[in-house]
């Protein structure tokens, strides 16, 4: 059955470009438009889709506070289209907290290496989204506290970012089918801890990530014993707004990774966008390696896949690698990397993930020891490193 999508945009042209795109799949089927929020809050009542694609900036309603109304009366999938410049990176992330599930950038080259890539990144995004469906009331988890934190505030970009900013929600999956291995709502305090050494914290994430993060490293102390590092799918210029926005909400420091960073327990490096980032050095002179990769061999930058490969040759099996919500299999085969150097795999369950794909490569491959929902996944981390 085809994915019924609402198309919402103040400009023609791109409604039209959009619908062209998405009716070249048979498997979409677009059933109407939207030229401002206002319209689209009724139009989702009306129509009932299966999922939406949003602009952030409109006239009458703009894109957030339309998300916001809709997940209050009409929990719909919503995937926000936004432009690469840092205010609109951060209205992205404010979509986000409003209850929208993913985001693509409005020029469409920027998401692949070409056109025909994207067109595919756009069409398989919107199935994979418009197949997960959200109860009639939309449930948000319960937020953080916000973190007073003594970190410095190094640009004004993180100010926009500070520790005010709420915390992104959840939506209930409670309906979803629950995961094999751990069930959803399992007691961590009854999982005992492995008893395993670790040096290295690594998290790979694509569609839906950007939440699992928040959810995640808002729930880490700040004296976390590991450095961690983040591979999140995202755009070069969204990567420092997401890496601001949760250095503000988190209790460890989050940054940006740059070339030659020396790892340091208690900080989470993310990989920048469009680009590709590993782990070089031994014993206490571990840096990281941030490049261009023009290679065409690989289709993620960044890619888990790379820096998997490179923590496995630099740290051996003392890594805990986790695999989050994502399309794809990127991760699986770093993830086999780490896992014959004796390295611990864990990965999302499905019934927390926003597309189970990446997660679901690494279970499929029988690599992955846990299958953890969401909500537990940071408390799991912290009894397997001893930190809470």
């Amino acid at each position: 059955m085809a994915v019924k999508v609402l198309v919402v945009d103040d400009s023609s042209f791109f409604r039209r470009r959009v619908s062209e795109i998405l009716e070249q799949d048979s498997d979409i089927q677009v059933i109407g438009f939207a030229v401002n929020g206002r319209e689209a809050v009724e139009k989702a009542a009306q129509l009932r889709p299966d999922m939406i694609t949003m602009d952030v900036e409109m006239p009458v309603l703009d894109g957030i506070s339309a998300v916001k109304e809709i997940m209050a009366s009409n929990p719909t999938p919503i995937l926000m289209f936004s432009s690469l410049t840092r205010d609109g990176a951060t209205a992205t992330f404010d979509a986000l907290d409003a209850g929208a599930m993913d985001f693509l950038p409005k020029k469409f080259e920027d998401i692949a290496r070409n056109n025909e890539d994207a067109i595919k990144l756009l069409q398989n995004k919107v199935k994979d989204i418009g197949r997960r469906r959200l109860p009639r009331t939309f449930k948000a988890a319960t937020p953080p506290k916000p973190v007073i934190s003594t970190k410095p505030i190094t640009s004004s970009l993180s100010q926009r970012t500070n520790t005010l900013t709420p915390s992104i929600k959840q939506p209930d999956r409670s309906f979803q089918r629950a995961a094999p291995t751990i069930p959803s709502g399992s007691n961590v305090a009854s999982m005992r801890a492995s008893g395993k050494q670790y040096q290295l914290v690594a998290i790979g994430t694509s569609t839906g990530g950007p939440v699992a993060l928040q959810t995640i490293l808002t729930q880490l102390p700040a004296n976390f014993p590991h450095p961690i590092l983040l591979i999140q799918h995202m755009p070069a210029a969204f990567t420092p707004a997401f890496a601001a926005r949760l250095n503000g909400l988190c209790q460890i420091k989050v940054k940006e990774a740059q070339q030659g960073d020396r790892l340091q327990p208690g900080t989470a490096y993310l990989a920048p966008g469009g680009q590709q980032m590993m782990v070089e050095g031994r014993g206490a002179n571990r840096t990281l390696r941030v490049f261009e990769d023009h290679s065409e061999r690989i289709s993620y930058k960044p890619s888990v896949d790379v820096t998997f490969a490179s923590a496995a040759k630099t740290y051996q099996g003392d890594v805990l690698a986790i695999v989050l919500t994502g399309m794809g299999a990127d991760g699986r085969d770093g993830a086999r990397m780490l896992k014959q150097t004796g390295a611990t795999i864990w990965a999302q369950d499905e019934k927390s993930c926003v597309v189970y794909g990446m997660p679901q490569a690494i279970a499929n491959a029988g690599l992955s020891s846990e299958s953890l929902a969401l909500s537990d996944v940071a408390a799991r981390i912290k009894r397997e490193v001893g930190c809470g």
